[in-house]
């Protein structure tokens, strides 16, 4: 059943928004605002955390508690946010740039520790705010201001270094397929543990016209033609395409949970 976006949630004042005709943002937001309706979380309770790039200016569009941070940090604000009033939920949009490339570090390591928070990543295979340069994400041989010749290096994959990090829920899907997105917004925003859903979008701007893709449709056409359900091939092996579906959903502890124990332990011990 589809579920109307509540105007309550957005900011009407801070419209229209930024991004470029064609691009797939728009989509991703979309999808994550149907799932936060759909959760049922009073807004008060929720906090919506983004960096910098074309995906961190999604915070300027919610009426929620908004935090916009700096490049490369939003998991790391996020989890501060967590830690100082655990009854919070966190949720974190960026880009492959931004979590990925300078916020990789973060993003390991709040994967492993499994902190509460679902983190949305919008991935468009390249910067597409400051002029299309190559991306962690950046396919084999696809052009960008940075790979004029093609890019010669293996792209990561975000999920897989989720999973392998240690989050506990971790999902991907394309724009192609916006209300499968959206339910695995809402699975990860469900999830006690750290969650992770990656969203592969569209830069028409500038990935898109340097890659025979500069016509939305086609794009988006182009998504989901090399989407290849993850229960259907070994993943690892896939060298071009996109695997979609769920990765990995688990249940494990969770850090809050543990740092507070740890403290209410050390706190009966200094009294006794």
């Amino acid at each position: 059943m589809y579920t109307e976006i509540s105007l309550e949630n957005l900011r009407e004042n801070k419209l229209p928004h930024i991004w470029c005709a064609g691009c797939g943002n728009g989509i991703v937001l979309g999808a994550i605002l149907r799932a936060i309706e759909r959760s049922k979380i009073d807004k008060d309770k929720i906090v919506f955390v983004s960096g910098i790039g074309c995906a961190g200016r999604s915070s300027g569009y919610v009426n929620f508690n908004t935090l916009h941070t700096l490049h490369g940090r939003p998991l790391a604000f996020a989890t501060g946010i967590k830690l100082a009033n655990p009854d919070l939920h966190v949720i974190v949009a960026t880009g492959d740039g931004d979590l990925a490339a300078i916020g990789g570090n973060h993003f390991i390591h709040t994967a492993k520790r499994n902190i509460d928070m679902t983190v949305i990543v919008f991935n468009n295979f390249t910067y597409g705010m400051t002029g299309g340069q190559v991306s962690p994400t950046t396919p084999d041989k696809a052009y960008t201001t940075t790979t004029p010749f093609g890019e010669i290096e293996e792209p990561m994959d975000i999920s897989y270094l989720a999973v392998a990090s240690g989050a506990t829920y971790v999902a991907r899907e394309t724009i192609a397929s916006p209300f499968v997105l959206e339910k695995y917004i809402l699975n990860g925003i469900m999830h006690k543990g750290f969650s992770l859903i990656e969203a592969v979008s569209s830069c028409v701007t500038e990935f898109g016209r340097r890659n025979k893709l500069e016509d939305p449709a086609i794009y988006i056409k182009w998504l989901k033609d090399k989407s290849i359900p993850y229960s259907k091939t070994n993943a690892l092996s896939v060298k071009d395409g996109i695997v979609v579906g769920e990765f990995i959903n688990v249940e494990k502890e969770e850090f809050t949970e543990k740092y507070y124990e740890m403290v209410k332990k050390v706190r009966n011990e200094e009294r006794d």
